[in-house]
């Protein structure tokens, strides 16, 4: 249980309708055109609230392998090693929060590998609101045995940060391999943790280490008065490829996004506020109502049981496989199963399954996804990314990367096994767009999501080779493959952050505004890098900011761009300080 355990001065209490919704604009970052610029961080030098300029920018609280941050942990403490007997250290710098601590400021951040890795910085914050790291530490995660992915994530209202694992392991696949060359190269460095040599093991020495049920979960961790953090993952709140989890201002909604293909969305509702230790998962079905503008649906909610942490960790403790949980039957060419078998299309594949007699739980949280799928829900979504909630209007905003594969119509493949859907209803029949779309969801007053349906979606174009855009495959004035998502609240204005490769050749930050709809660029970043961790921060004392973070330089494309080492480091950093917005 965590309660009570940071006091934030940001509130996320439901704004008032008749609340004054400041007027702002950022000063517009120019699309990059020359090499320099296309190496830069670039970000809005100013911004104007209520007709008033102030000046802010792009700051760098420091870059990976700074104080030893982004240098993966093992078990026992020890540095991960390279192969050349140097620390592994990440350059995919992901979420990372600011958290108030009495007196004291604390920011966690995760570095997505494998294993992952979070480190705490404690920061001072100076009279004029500029933040500089006095020191960072690895948070041990060896009480639930080390972290998995570390992606997107959040704060909650009660002051602590909630991380996320992403792209768990099909335990399935796992169960069934009979040689090394059978198991995902991908799920193979995470043996490191434990001491093991990936390049040497053996299938026992793999399976032995690794328990792919000990993956797939929100994290939270809570940072004492003294600096010191303590991890839990929540595993009541079900096994997916989470990208982040979002507590609603009831304290008790959290939903959650699964990135990947063939993915569904959930909400879990903690029995109590401020504790997210047991409740009920739900998985949302899509009725779709339109396919304009990346789509609209109603929502409606499959109810996948009840659950608490405990429960489910003496599952993975015992030693639980995926064959203790279901029963499985071959599909029959038109996607039906036998008799007291249900049709599942997650995980990658067609298949028929059967929870085994008290397994109901088992299913619900370690293959949250497939039990979603049998139960009804829907699970042909396509890289779902980040979230966030404007309060005044009660919405929801939920960014999809890519509108492709099983959100597009299978009856366009001709068979029901196809790539689109591998099986499913065909709920989500969209025309694909590789650019993206981000949803706005519906809120009631009991915090459940009624309809959903597209505001801004990206656009596909060709520009001619000797163009200045040549290379980029959306609209360069709009944007591509969307991520991460921040609500400005106190303002009409939502942030959106790319995760975009041929997209757009460097990834941007828009601010969105939900009422004239323009888009304005306020953020570009280096060749390959990835925007990660936008992320508002209304009020801390007296001082507003926009975290970002910029993931792996020069790793995901451009890669021949790369003159320094040193300039493939992560940055970690923030935009502002801006005055506070309430």
């Amino acid at each position: 249980m965590l309660k009570h355990v940071l006091m934030m001065t940001t509130t996320l209490a439901v704004l008032p309708a008749a609340a004054h919704a400041a007027d702002l604009a950022f000063a517009p970052v120019p699309v990059p055109q020359t090499d320099a610029a296309k190496r830069a961080v670039q970000a809005s030098p100013s911004v104007t609230i209520d007709g008033t300029e102030h000046k802010i920018g792009y700051h760098v609280l420091y870059r990976s392998g700074d104080m030893g941050a982004g240098t993966l942990i093992d078990a026992k403490g020890n540095p991960v090693m390279n192969d050349d007997g140097t620390p592994a250290v990440s350059d995919s710098a992901d979420f990372t929060s600011l958290l108030p601590r009495g007196d004291r400021l604390f920011s966690v951040t995760h570095f997505e590998a494998r294993p992952g890795a979070m480190y705490l910085s404690e920061l001072k914050q100076d009279a004029d609101g500029t933040l500089t790291v006095l020191s960072s530490k690895p948070i041990d995660f060896s009480s639930v045995g080390g972290l998995w992915v570390p992606c997107a994530g959040s704060v909650t209202p009660w002051g602590t940060h909630l991380g996320s694992e992403e792209y768990p392991a099909d335990a399935r696949a796992i169960e069934a391999a009979t040689s090394l060359d059978e198991i995902d190269d991908y799920t193979k460095p995470m043996v490191r943790y434990f001491g093991v040599d990936p390049d040497t093991m053996s299938l026992d020495d793999f399976r032995t280490a690794y328990n792919p049920y000990r993956y797939g979960f929100v994290t939270e961790i809570a940072v004492s008065d003294d600096g010191e953090a303590t991890p839990h993952k929540h595993y009541a709140a079900g096994r997916v490829a989470v990208e982040l989890g979002y507590v609603m201002p009831d304290r008790k909604t959290v939903y959650i996004s699964d990135d990947g293909t063939n993915v569904g969305l959930f909400r879990f509702v903690a029995d109590k506020e401020d504790d997210l230790s047991s409740g009920t998962l739900y998985a949302a079905r899509w009725t779709q109502t339109s396919a304009d503008n990346g789509g609209a649906a109603d929502l409606s909610w499959v109810d996948l049981g009840h659950g608490d942490d405990a429960s489910v960790r003496k599952l993975i403790d015992d030693g639980i496989s995926f064959s203790d949980i279901f029963e499985t039957a071959d599909i029959a060419d038109d996607g039906s199963c036998g008799d007291g078998f249900m049709a599942s299309n997650a995980e990658g594949r067609s298949e028929c399954l059967k929870v085994r007699d008290g397994m109901e739980l088992a299913a619900s949280r370690l293959e949250t996804r497939r039990y979603a799928s049998m139960m009804g829900a829907t699970t042909e979504f396509r890289k779902m990314e980040g979230i966030t909630f404007n309060q005044a209007d009660s919405r929801l905003y939920l960014a999809m990367s890519e509108v492709e594969r099983g959100i597009e119509d299978n009856a366009k493949g001709g068979k029901a096994t196809d790539k689109y859907d591998k099986g499913g209803r065909n709920d989500i029949r969209l025309e694909a767009n590789g650019c993206g779309t981000v949803y706005e969801l519906d809120i009631d007053g009991s915090m459940t999501a009624t309809a959903m349906r597209g505001l801004v979606s990206g656009k596909p174009t060709r520009y001619e080779d000797g163009s200045p855009y040549a290379g980029n495959s959306c609209d360069i004035d709009g944007i591509a493959n969307p991520d991460n998502l921040t609500f400005i609240n106190g303002t009409r204005t939502l942030i959106i952050g790319e995760d975009t490769g041929s997209g757009h050749q460097n990834d941007a930050i828009w601010a969105y505004n939900i009422d004239s709809k323009d888009l304005t660029r306020i953020e570009t970043t280096p060749y390959g890098s990835e925007t990660t961790s936008p992320y508002w921060y209304g009020d801390i004392n007296g001082h507003g900011y926009l975290m970002s973070v910029v993931q792996h330089p020069y790793g995901e494309s451009d890669e021949d761009k790369l003159d320094d080492p040193a300039d493939a480091r992560a940055y970690i950093g923030y935009v502002g300080p801006f005055p506070a917005i309430k």
